[in-house]
């Protein structure tokens, strides 16, 4: 069915109308073999609370933005190639139900549909795509990505230490590898990860230690993982104005 739209009109022009919707600042989306899949509001738990983006799944990427004029206008257009993509369903936690959580080598966070079938669909479509994808290019799923960061409001003293108060002075961080909320004398040191970036990034002093030493293999932070390594912890995904690579998402 895929082959089929590709190159149909009508995909052609819903595509031109993402395109629109994201204005001059958006990159192009039409090339050959492109297909629209669907589209909908998920809420993205962001940094400082979760907020609702405008995704767009198609047969190659997936693409969301800020919702600036509802079903009109979006702004801060992010593309995920799917071929990086895996996903992990999440269980539901008080008023956050129906999500799941999307995970690349560059960025991963989570997402929630208003509906249980709403998020069934869309873990199906983007599995369908994804595997579709490996399937023609003979390549593998990828096992590394990024940690999912643990919002601000989940912790009000750091996640190494257990000691350090935030307040307006002493501000949240957030390590690169692990995703935790950390203060600045626990995250002073950098590491390079290429897979997000080519400068050296703000990692915790815990994770410098099992990087240093090679001891690190895959200490990734879902809402479950690594939480035996820090006492008394808790989990989401925030991020510090400075640090932050997008500080309004």
């Amino acid at each position: 069915m895929v082959d089929r739209l590709a190159n149909s009109e009508a995909n052609t022009r819903r595509i031109s109308i993402v395109e629109n919707c994201f204005g001059a600042a958006g990159q192009p989306l039409t090339i050959p073999g492109r297909v629209l899949i669907g589209e909908g509001v998920l809420t993205k738990l962001c940094r400082k609370k979760p907020k609702a983006r405008q995704f767009f799944l198609f047969n190659d990427i997936l693409v969301y933005g800020n919702i600036v004029i509802q079903k009109k206008k979006y702004n801060k257009q992010h593309i995920i190639p799917l071929e990086n993509v895996t996903i992990d369903s999440i269980q539901d936690e008080g008023d956050l139900r129906n999500g799941w959580l999307i995970k690349t080598p560059t960025k991963s966070f989570a997402v929630y549909a208003a509906t249980a079938t709403e998020k069934s669909e869309w873990m199906n479509h983007i599995n369908k795509c994804v595997s579709d994808l490996l399937s023609k290019s003979g390549k593998t799923p990828s096992n590394e990505h990024a940690a999912v960061w643990v919002p601000d409001s989940e912790a009000t003293v750091c996640m190494r230490c257990q000691k350090a108060k935030f307040t307006p002075v002493n501000r949240r961080h957030h390590c690169r590898k692990c995703g935790f909320v950390v203060c600045g004398p626990c995250s002073e040191k950098r590491f390079l990860l290429p897979s997000q970036s080519s400068k050296p990034v703000r990692i915790c002093d815990f994770c410098y230690n099992l990087l240093s030493t090679g001891e690190m293999t895959a200490c990734q932070s879902t809402r479950s993982d690594c939480y035996s390594q820090s006492p008394k912890s808790s989990l989401n995904d925030v991020s510090d104005d400075d640090d932050d690579e997008d500080s309004s998402d």
